[in-house]
């Protein structure tokens, strides 16, 4: 997600441009973990610089280089940090705006697919030594839930069930939503940002529910429709889809805690509005 738009071009980016012979095509952008710049090749394809700041982005630029452009933009060159080269998403069609004009179940599907191809890949590979395992993605629920109790505390013993009974593991991207899957036009859909994780495929899909925009996620009837829609297009089983869903927004929900309530009201509104969709869902009262 775009942050802001430098107005000068950051002196990290000079020995890139020289070292892969790529010539400056936009703004600079500034997000709140990395660095991005559109360039074009030597060739003229368009591509994008990206140098991420944050350990998890650094991750996820591993995780990119082992996709090999297999349902996730191809990586062009990468270097030290997790500096990437990376084709440039330029076709038109975005999945928010289908959310967001009744083709819901269209881009629901579309984001279904875009995740079974990279749990596909490199089935009989070992995965980057660098993903981080559910379980300690997972590691600031239980004290948080310990302290404010009630559903934070019911989602952490979900969990718990599921990082226990693991099945269907994969390199995961660890945060698909509609704007992490772009138009790349001829080649497709295809997925940016990956977290770099490791664990349950079931997991990857529950982000789903939460996306494009609090509006869209909780209009009447979407959660219900998009939960026939996931768990029939990935071939899922529903109790556990609902169970990982429950469990990933209390996850959210702990690290706005951790950060302050205030600091993001509209997300935590969000992320306890999904739980109990998802508690509902699953029989609960």
């Amino acid at each position: 997600m775009k942050d802001a738009a430098p107005s000068a071009l950051d002196p990290q980016f000079p020995p890139y441009l020289r070292d892969w012979r790529l010539s400056q095509d936009g703004a600079p952008i500034v997000t709140h973990s990395s660095l991005l710049l559109p360039v074009r090749t030597e060739g003229g394809a368009p591509a994008m610089i990206k140098l991420p700041h944050e350990i998890e982005e650094k991750r996820g630029a591993a995780v990119m280089v082992w996709w090999e452009g297999d349902g996730a933009a191809a990586v062009l060159a990468h270097g030290p940090e997790g500096a990437l080269l990376m084709e440039r998403a330029t076709g038109p069609r975005s999945l928010a705006d289908m959310a967001a004009s009744e083709q819901d179940d269209e881009a629901t599907r579309i984001l279904c697919a875009g995740l079974a191809k990279l749990h596909g890949h490199g089935d009989h590979r070992a995965p980057p030594k660098s993903v981080v395992p559910l379980a300690a993605w997972f590691r600031e629920l239980p004290p948080m839930a310990q302290a404010r109790g009630g559903l934070l505390a019911e989602a952490a013993d979900t969990a718990l069930e599921l990082l226990s009974t693991a099945r269907d593991e994969a390199v995961l991207h660890g945060d698909m939503h509609h704007e992490n899957l772009l138009d790349f036009e001829e080649r497709g859909w295809l997925a940016i940002d990956p977290k770099g994780l490791w664990g349950e495929r079931t997991f990857d899909y529950a982000n789903l529910f939460r996306d494009p925009t609090p509006e869209t996620a909780l209009a009447p009837g979407v959660f219900e429709r998009r939960l026939e829609v996931v768990t029939e297009a990935a071939g899922l089983d529903r109790e556990r889809l609902l169970k990982w869903i429950f469990a990933y927004a209390a996850l959210s929900a702990a690290w706005i805690y951790g950060d302050g309530e205030d600091s993001d009201p509209e997300q935590l509104n969000l992320d306890l509005s999904v739980m109990r969709l998802a508690r509902k869902a699953l029989g609960k009262a």
